[in-house]
This record gives C-alpha cells, sequence and structure tokens, in this order.
C-alpha cells in the first residue's frame, strides 16, 4: 500500500466513510504511537484515554525518524492543543452557558461576562484556536483567541433557550459562508486523495460526473479563509481549476499575469 494514497478511489472512500469504517495503515498506526511519547500527549488526553490508546497499540513499532529527518533552523514552535480545549468542549456537550474573563486587543480586560460557546475553530492560517460564542449581555456572536482568555467558569440555562441561540447561530454562519467550485483536470483523477487532503481543513463535498469523467470539488468557507484557499490552489497548480467563484478567478488571473510578466511574457487575454 502507497504511504500516502491509502485508497485511490473516491466513491469507495466515501462508501467507507458512510458505513463507519475507517481504515488505518500500519504505519499511521506507529506514526501515531511515536506521537503518543510526546510530552504534549499527556495534557490533550485524559490518564484513561491515554492509557487505552497505547495498550492498543502495543503490538506495533514505533516509527523511527533519526535517519529520515533532520531538524535545521526551526521557527519558534506553536502548540496546538491549549488547555482550555477540554472544559470547552465539555460546555460545548452539555449547551451550559458560560462566565468568561477575556482580553481585548487594547490590553483591557472584560471580566464576569455571560455567554454561550457555540462553536470551537482552529486557523490554519494564524495557527491557533477561536472561540465562537454569543455575547447574551450585547446579543452579538463573537469570536476570541484562546490565548487571551483569562477564565472560563459554567453556568446554566434553559436547554430550550440554548438550543434556540444555537441555531440563530448555526443560521448566521451558514449565510456569512460562500460557496466555490473547484474543477479537477481529468488527467489527474488518480490523485484525487492528495488533492482532497490539500482541502482537508474545509468543508466540501465532491461530485462525479461519470459522462465526462470529471470531479467537482464544493467548498464552503468564510469570507476571511479566502487567502488561505488560494494558497492551496496555488500549491496543487494545474491538477485543478477554479469554475465558480470570481474572486478567486480574479486573484488568480492576477497572479498569473504577474507571473508571466516577470519572465517576460506579454499576457493580454482576459479569463473566460
Amino acid at each position: 500500500m502507497n504511504l500516502f494514497e491509502k485508497i485511490f478511489n473516491y466513491q469507495i472512500l466515501s462508501r467507507l466513510e458512510d458505513s463507519g469504517t475507517f481504515v488505518v495503515t500500519s504505519h499511521e498506526r506507529a506514526w501515531l504511537r511515536l506521537m503518543l511519547q510526546n510530552p504534549a500527549a499527556s495534557v490533550a488526553f485524559t490518564p484513561d484515554t491515554l492509557r487505552k490508546l497505547t495498550s492498543i497499540l502495543e503490538q506495533d513499532s514505533s516509527m523511527d525518524l533519526s535517519e529520515h529527518l533532520l531538524e535545521k533552523a526551526s521557527a519558534t514552535e506553536q502548540r496546538v492543543y491549549h488547555p482550555l480545549l477540554r472544559p470547552l468542549r465539555r460546555l460545548l456537550m452539555s449547551k451550559s452557558s458560560m462566565r468568561i474573563s477575556y482580553k481585548l486587543k487594547s490590553g483591557n480586560v472584560c471580566a464576569d461576562v455571560s455567554g454561550l460557546p457555540c462553536k470551537l475553530e482552529y486557523s490554519m492560517v494564524k495557527r491557533e484556536w477561536y472561540l465562537i460564542w454569543y455575547h447574551l449581555g450585547r446579543r452579538a456572536l463573537m469570536s476570541t483567541r484562546l490565548k487571551n482568555i483569562d477564565s472560563i467558569h459554567a453556568e446554566s440555562i434553559g436547554s430550550t433557550y440554548a438550543d434556540k441561540l444555537l441555531e440563530w447561530v448555526k443560521t448566521t454562519l451558514e449565510s456569512r459562508k460562500t460557496e466555490v467550485f473547484v474543477e479537477v483536470a481529468k488527467e489527474y483523477n488518480r490523485e484525487l486523495s492528495r488533492i482532497l487532503y490539500a482541502f482537508s481543513c474545509f468543508d466540501k463535498t465532491v461530485v462525479f460526473d461519470e459522462e465526462d469523467d470529471i470531479y467537482r470539488i464544493r467548498i464552503c468557507l468564510m469570507g476571511d479563509e479566502m487567502e488561505f484557499l488560494l494558497l492551496k490552489i496555488r500549491f496543487l497548480g494545474k491538477r485543478v481549476r477554479v469554475v465558480e467563484g470570481s474572486y478567486l478567478k480574479k486573484r488568480m488571473l492576477e497572479a498569473s499575469t504577474k507571473a508571466l510578466e516577470r519572465y517576460g511574457e506579454d499576457y493580454t487575454k482576459e479569463a473566460p
């Protein structure tokens, strides 16, 4: 089995996901065992979960990277896991309200504010966690970096009221999303798994046109995520093409024109 392509056929992969089947290779198990040896694992998992995972992987060999990877000058490491993730997830699961104290950009602190946690998001661009929550006093939707939160304490509000607010938040967030359609070039259909992996952090669906043998990927995202999506599309190169999404088409045309001009090409033809 290829290390990077577990499933080549998207139809097979989607059916496995629908049935609740998750395919794990021996290499992935070895990688997980190696990651559990990292000190951050004891913070990310509860002791019971960590013991269970360690027991399951006891018969697997750990991945040895000493002969394959050499770390040179690296940037300052940023922790993906945050200590507030676990208590916030408990609040989200129980649909409980909270008392939150957090810092503003100005440096001032808002203390003991009543709110309802709605969603946890991880920004791939800024590489940090955000809490989307509803400010019960202002009746407004808020987005706060976890690193700016000083403390959180659980409160209790009526489940009916909480469900009503969460439904409103869900509708509001959906209304702010933009749809983009990306088409996979036929000659790169065999690389669909790699292409989908590049878009793995986005909400997406895949449609296959059997008559034309074309895969189209529908991506839903917020407006502030456009630049990150552009980065992924440029990385994939000629494997994909934006078929719907005027902003992305315009930015890709601008980037292509500048690249051709840099190498002495005269490109004046506009995109269809």
